[in-house]
């Protein structure tokens, strides 16, 4: 999945938390959530807030959707909140190759 590709899919599913997401979707997404918040807080940071807030959901949806892909429970991103152990699992979930076969 190319880069645009990724950006369409995301918001296509916005808040659609169920099937799976490859990890090229997953990744793609990340890095444009990351360079266009770097690109509004450039502008404004009332901007980068109000983009922040509005990829919000479609993150937590791609997330799920990826954690799915390797077999694993979407509500285990609620680990981003256990600093270091919980970015360090989540992260080499999300860069690990799907798993089959798969509940989800």
């Amino acid at each position: 999945m190319t880069f645009f590709e990724s950006i369409a899919a995301c918001f296509a599913k916005y808040a659609d938390f169920s099937g799976r997401a490859s990890r090229s979707e997953f990744w793609w997404w990340s890095l444009f959530v990351i360079l266009a918040t770097i690109a509004a807080e450039i502008v404004s940071s009332k901007l980068s807030g109000l983009f922040s807030l509005a990829t919000l959901l479609p993150s937590l949806a791609v997330g799920s959707r990826r954690l799915h892909d390797v077999n694993k429970s979407g509500w285990l991103q609620l680990l981003y909140f256990i600093p270091i152990i919980g970015w360090l699992l989540l992260a080499y979930w999300s860069a690990k190759e799907a798993e089959e076969p798969n509940r989800f």
